[in-house]
């Protein structure tokens, strides 16, 4: 078949110019006269490679880590937390979660996971979310602006040792049950013992710092081991053996403690 002048003209023009401007070599002719280009092929490994990306995944903190924690202890994958550190216990759990239900087990949260999750649990309470504490502290009772106080509040059940106005320190604490409640008011610490056991209860007490009658704060194994799944018997409890021992060293008899709503 004969090229048209015009068309064979145009295709010499366009290949002097790729010449000039870029040093290319110009395409190759075919029988025809008309220039032959490479062809492409579309092969799998070339297309672009799509996940979902991940919502939560190792190394992660927060509310939302919490959240998932907290509905991975409903369908019984997490025994631990919730802590809010998406850590290799948590990684596990949403492995094991992902493989139970034939999704790809990645350790990874996308959307997939997160809505298979949801659709499997119930929004989580303030104690759930916060079963084995963690929880922001209450704005501290103005009683506890001054001196030495041992500042207990019921709502967001946390202590705060606090000097002048300055908190030192705050952890997370347990009550009494309805029936042995925590009594509220403006105390003070009279007698403190250190490896204390309840004759009543025939309980370890440790680090009890007492403030009215048989009521103390104090280190609670049943409280570190199960959070707010239980409760004491009148005592303010504390699961963090570390901050207790602690307080109990900076503690002195004449302290005040003030238990608020």
């Amino acid at each position: 078949m004969r090229i048209p002048g015009s068309t064979a003209a145009l295709f010499a023009s366009a290949a002097a110019l790729a010449v000039a401007l870029g040093g290319c070599k110009p395409p190759p002719q075919g029988a025809d006269g008309k220039p032959q280009y490479p062809v492409h092929f579309d092969t799998p490994s070339a297309r672009p490679h799509t996940t979902s990306r991940a919502l939560f995944s190792r190394g992660d903190s927060g509310t939302g880590v919490r959240e998932l924690q907290a509905r991975l202890r409903q369908v019984r994958w997490l025994n631990d937390g919730p802590t809010g550190e998406y850590d290799d216990l948590t990684e596990q759990a949403v492995s094991g979660f992902q493989g139970k239900r034939g999704l790809p087990r990645t350790g990874r949260v996308d959307n997939a996971t997160w809505q298979r999750l949801l659709a499997m649990t119930h929004r989580p309470g303030q104690w759930e979310l916060y079963l084995m504490g963690g929880q922001p502290a209450a704005a501290p009772d103005p009683r506890c602006l001054t001196g030495r106080v041992l500042c207990v509040s019921k709502t967001s059940r946390t202590l705060r040792w606090m000097i002048d106005g300055r908190t030192l320190t705050t952890v997370s604490v347990r009550f009494g049950s309805q029936y042995t409640p925590t009594r509220e008011g403006v105390f003070s610490i009279y007698w403190k013992s250190r490896h204390h056991v309840s004759t009543l209860y025939d309980s370890p007490m440790p680090y009890a710092m007492f403030f009215s009658g048989g009521q103390a704060i104090h280190y609670s194994y049943d409280f570190a081991a199960h959070g707010y799944a239980g409760g004491s018997h009148g005592c303010v409890n504390v699961r963090d053996e570390g901050a207790i021992a602690s307080l109990f060293a900076q503690v002195r008899n004449g302290d005040r403690v003030v238990v608020y709503r």
